[in-house]
């Protein structure tokens, strides 16, 4: 039986143990629907973990193309972050259209700074939080984890004076770049279907950006992740499909598509930046057995990465 590429890409963002169609049992927060900012959709639900010591944080930010989703679906097991003495945190964040770029980036980033506000009260080490996700939330991810710092030190909302740089992030089937220019390069024009890149600027289509290109190509290149590549940066962690054809076959196909990684490696490799890899039958990570052992390597680690 052939399986579709949503078939394929909903198996693979499965957490380990759970087969399609099960609904993933998780503990029951610490913290539910903990507001962090003004908006509805700014909750997030947050794990305690055990330990006298501040805990290291994962935070869990979910996909969708930033146009649906929900922090109760599609993440991994936390259970075994618990078990090592990791805290963790899952959020929800506006969604585009109707709140377009930067709102569901910018809503992570707060919620980032938020959980750093909480350092004392649930027991976090500030210097020790990492992002996963996978679609929309990878791309999220990726973009805090390479950009630089957000806190405004001035900020009368004192939420806003903490940082919103993390020391790592692993990610699944992400968006390295959402610019349809270099989308349309890297993997032809059949992307250009799918409603998440024209839902990031707010429009319905993407006609209208095709029609005036400069309009939008600012937005989409600030929050292409890829752009705020830098040799310093915290490590990344990339799992993608195994689908390698070109060009993209379908919207679905181009969104996911694991030229995605390949770029954002081949960026990294070349100023030095640590970028670990897994495409099934391409690419894999000589350093980490998978994106959970790299995470919780690097947040248990006493040194920072």
């Amino acid at each position: 039986m052939k399986l579709s590429l949503t078939s394929v890409l909903a198996i693979l963002l499965l957490p380990c143990g759970v087969l399609p169609g099960q609904q993933l049992s998780q503990p029951v927060p610490t913290h539910s629907e903990v507001a962090y900012g003004s908006h509805l959709r700014n909750v997030l639900d947050f794990w305690k973990a055990p330990g006298d010591t501040p805990r290291p944080l994962l935070i869990y930010i979910h996909g969708g193309g930033w146009l649906t989703g929900d922090k109760t679906r599609k993440g991994p097991a936390i259970q075994p972050f618990l078990d090592r003495g990791i805290s963790f945190a899952a959020i929800n964040y506006r969604l585009t259209p109707e709140h377009p770029l930067p709102a569901p980036v910018h809503d992570a980033a707060r919620a980032i700074q938020f959980l750093r506000t909480q350092t004392d009260a649930w027991n976090l080490n500030p210097d020790r939080i990492a992002l996963t996700g996978p679609s929309a939330g990878a791309c999220t991810s990726m973009w805090l984890l390479l950009h630089d710092d957000l806190a405004d030190p001035q900020a009368t909302d004192p939420v806003l004076r903490e940082s919103t740089r993390v020391c790592a992030a692993s990610v699944n089937v992400g968006q390295t770049s959402i610019d349809p220019e270099v989308l349309q390069e890297w993997m032809g024009p059949a992307v250009f279907e799918h409603p998440m890149l024209a839902n990031a600027v707010g429009e319905q289509s993407l006609a209208p950006v095709l029609q005036s290109p400069e309009r939008y190509r600012t937005l989409y290149r600030e929050f292409s992740p890829i752009n705020h590549l830098d040799a310093a940066d915290p490590p990344l962690f990339m799992t993608c499909s195994a689908e390698t054809d070109l060009p993209a076959r379908d919207a679905g196909h181009g969104i996911h598509h694991p030229i995605h990684g390949i770029r954002m490696q081949e960026a990294a490799r070349a100023i030095g930046h640590e970028c670990h890899l897994v495409v099934p039958g391409v690419s894999q990570s000589t350093k980490y057995a998978d994106g959970n052992d790299f995470l919780i390597r690097i947040l248990l680690s006493p040194h920072k990465p």
